[in-house]
């Protein structure tokens, strides 16, 4: 019966998430609500809901369930925040956001991509999520300030363009490091006298680049 297969694929699935460490109920709720299978297309559909990363268009990466679990674990949102997330890909991260904050920015180089996440958005009918193709790396200082921000690319250090566009108090999540190098996943928290970084794990992203794609 496809219901008990369904059924018996989304109990794996989180169940995979909660023995990576993703432990908080709200984001195994927003997992669980968030379907990962419309944010994969063409050969790679059948393998949605293993933890693993994916290929999708404009050469770019769907992350593996698990770390964006852990990456929007890690943002601790509370149901009034504002977030800027920097880089769409498949909107996948995004929808998850959704679920959480009361509004989620999400800013990508690739207009095609913003395009096909807008369209799985409307879908969804996702409604507190606005996408924009932009240079992600100057964050979006129009909507700024933002209470969270979190960056699906790897950057050599924090930009401090974003890090300015955080709340104090404010949380940020991204990958530092080289691209053909070990990335760490930080944690970096805004106070009243500066920033306090926390190393999470390491992981592999696609480099944070500037300027926007060449799709049309």
């Amino acid at each position: 019966m496809p219901d008990e297969t369904d059924a018996e694929r989304k109990m794996q699935f989180l169940y995979a998430l909660r023995s990576k460490g993703v432990t908080d109920t709200r984001v195994l709720s927003a997992m669980e609500a968030i379907d990962r299978g419309p944010f994969i297309r063409g050969i790679f559909a059948e393998r949605a809901y293993e933890d693993m990363p994916l290929p999708i268009a404009c050469g770019q990466t769907i992350s593996q369930p698990s770390v964006v679990g852990l990456m929007t674990q890690a943002l601790k949102i509370s149901p009034r925040d504002k977030v800027l997330e920097v880089g769409t890909g498949s909107g996948y991260q995004a929808a998850i956001l959704s679920k959480l904050a009361r509004r989620v920015y999400t800013v990508d180089r690739h207009s095609r991509l913003v395009r096909e996440a807008r369209s799985l958005f409307e879908d969804m009918n996702l409604t507190n999520i606005t996408a924009i193709t932009a240079d992600g790396s100057f964050g979006l200082p129009d909507q700024a300030p933002f209470d969270r921000i979190l960056v699906t690319a790897a950057a050599e250090d924090p930009p401090s363009t974003l890090i300015e566009q955080l709340k104090t108090g404010g949380i940020m999540v991204i990958p530092v490091g080289q691209s053909d190098a070990v990335q760490h996943l930080i944690v970096a928290r805004k106070t009243d006298t500066g920033v306090n970084y926390e190393e999470l794990r390491q992981v592999r992203f696609v480099p944070l680049l500037e300027g926007l794609g060449q799709d049309s």
